[in-house]
């Protein structure tokens, strides 16, 4: 075991020698069992500490196996409804883009479901008498006009940016049948489109009013950020409640013809700025 021997590398060609050891048959031996020890000590370790483990035969990982799946299941299903929002908001952006006439078809059935889940949590409404509903309509006036006199909104609107800066979704698109005349007290713009298109919100921002009115009939209301007030009158249905959030492009209406100020179904979009109205042709593309 311990007769010295020596390995000698020569150029098989030239028979140059490059390289030579002095080597024993115990030195080789310690090598090798050096080698086969350091190498059954990592794949212990890998074994021991890594997911590897799991793919042997016959390994049982206890408990941990059953809360990872459910956190895993989880963690699925959460990415799925975020997928699920994505897509809705890709498609809304195409709509906007190509010019796609949403309609009352596609939005009808969400409002029904959710009408129905509404009802289903909230307790029934008693009925509120004539006296009753024009009090509390002529509150939601006052409420209305102070915001808009004033340029301002709770909880929202607090920030004010140039109204040159800011991106506007068109509510509708189609013909305008009657200019923005400040001098005529006409204080927005009436837009004509196919019966059902849905109307939509040109940002985001809180519904602030969701009622009907004698003069305009179905009229919603949006407040903004930077102190920006829009509105949305003559609709013959209205798809969102006072104090619901919504986003640029979601379908808040459908074009009607309500309202003693109305000859016809069209779409009559206000704009404002801290409490001014301003012309919606100057910052929307209709």
């Amino acid at each position: 075991m311990k007769a010295p021997y020596r390995l000698i590398v020569r150029n098989d060609e030239t028979l140059e020698e490059r390289a030579s050891f002095r080597l024993t048959m115990m030195n080789v031996y310690v090598l090798l069992s050096t080698v086969i020890v350091l190498v059954a000590t990592l794949v212990i370790l890998l074994i021991a500490y890594t997911p590897v483990k799991r793919y042997l035969p016959g390994y049982q990982g206890g408990g941990n196996n059953g809360r990872e799946v459910i956190a895993l299941a989880r963690e699925v299903e959460s990415l799925e409804k975020e997928l699920r929002a994505q897509q809705k908001y890709t498609d809304n952006v195409r709509r906007m883009l190509v010019g796609d006439v949403q309609t009352e078809k596609d939005v009808q059935p969400l409002n029904k479901e959710t009408k129905e889940q509404d009802a289903a949590k909230q307790p029934k409404k008693v009925d509120l008498s004539e006296v009753d509903r024009q009090l509390r309509q002529e509150t939601e006036l006052d409420q209305l006009a102070a915001v808009v006199r004033q340029g301002r909104s709770t909880n929202f609107g607090s920030t004010d940016v140039p109204i040159e800066q800011l991106f506007f979704v068109p509510p509708v698109r189609g013909e305008i049948s009657a200019p923005y005349q400040r001098e005529k007290s006409h204080y927005g713009m009436d837009i004509l489109a196919p019966k059902n298109t849905a109307i939509k919100a040109t940002m985001d921002g809180y519904v602030f009013l969701s009622d009907w009115t004698l003069e305009t009939g179905n009229t919603i209301g949006i407040q903004h950020d930077h102190n920006i007030v829009s509105f949305y009158k003559h609709n013959s249905l209205l798809l969102k409640k006072a104090g619901s959030f919504v986003r640029a492009g979601e379908a808040i209406a459908i074009i009607g013809n309500t309202g003693t100020l109305s000859s016809g179904p069209h779409l009559h979009f206000e704009l404002w700025k801290k409490g001014k109205p301003v012309d919606p042709a100057d910052y929307v593309a209709f």
